[in-house]
């Protein structure tokens, strides 16, 4: 059996950390022996850090980075896949959005002719306005970018780190979803997409929706869209 890291993002995600946390350990005994979950905390000004470190003492498996500042998305991300040891590399948010236990299907659908697999949201459990705005972006960055695989935006993956060790990420935003997958499909990785439920946001609020913030996540998906096509040695990476 592949031994796997599972990892969580979190920034402001104390509600729902906890939960991840117990369900991943749990999940992760049924598949294997050799395992570790890591979270990395982007400096939350919530109860996250505390609940974490109580957890410590209960979960032997469990390994905590904290940011000492709030660094991004993109930015954890590649904090945890450089900080992961593992054959596999799990990683999906810490707002609870998705169901942890479900990365046992991703698991046991990896096999030695497959290097990511990806989830793809059977429906999408957000706000009306979320879901329209949601469904116009895959739709734009199909176009823009000739991603193959159907959700880009789902962030409920498992890939084999060793493809991951040379890969080089630069972006510390959101915008390194679409990167990571760019440059994975570039390098001819082989893909496989997994249906996984999509649950509603209980706690917190997204940190994307506002005009601020998608204004300057249109202006990154640009740098990137130039960095992939017009810059050949990034390209390549």
């Amino acid at each position: 059996m592949s031994s796997i890291s599972i990892f969580f993002p979190c920034y402001n995600d104390g509600a729902t950390i906890a939960n991840l946390i117990v369900e991943a350990d749990r999940t992760a005994r049924e598949l294997t022996d050799d395992y570790e979950i890591i979270v990395i905390d982007d400096d939350s000004i919530d109860c996250s850090r505390e609940i974490l470190s109580e957890l410590t003492s209960k979960y032997k498996h469990l390994k905590l980075i904290f940011h000492s500042q709030n660094l991004g998305y993109g930015a954890v991300l590649r904090t945890g896949f450089t900080h992961a040891t593992k054959e596999l590399v799990f990683y999906t948010d810490g707002d609870g959005q998705y169901d942890v236990k479900e990365l046992k299907e991703l698991y046991l659908a990896m096999n030695e002719e497959i290097d990511i697999v990806n989830g793809y949201k059977i429906s999408r459990s957000d706000p009306l306005h979320r879901i329209i705005v949601g469904n116009i972006y895959l739709f734009l960055m199909k176009i823009f970018f000739g991603f193959k695989i159907k959700d880009v935006d789902c962030d409920f993956r498992m890939i084999r780190r060793s493809i991951l060790e040379d890969l080089n990420l630069i972006h510390n935003s959101g915008v390194i979803c679409l990167e990571l997958v760019k440059k994975l499909e570039n390098k001819g990785c082989r893909f496989i997409e997994i249906p996984v439920r999509h649950y509603f946001r209980a706690y917190g609020k997204s940190q994307f929706f506002n005009f601020r913030r998608l204004f300057r996540t249109g202006i990154e998906i640009l740098i990137l869209w130039r960095e992939l096509n017009f810059n050949k040695k990034v390209s390549l990476k």
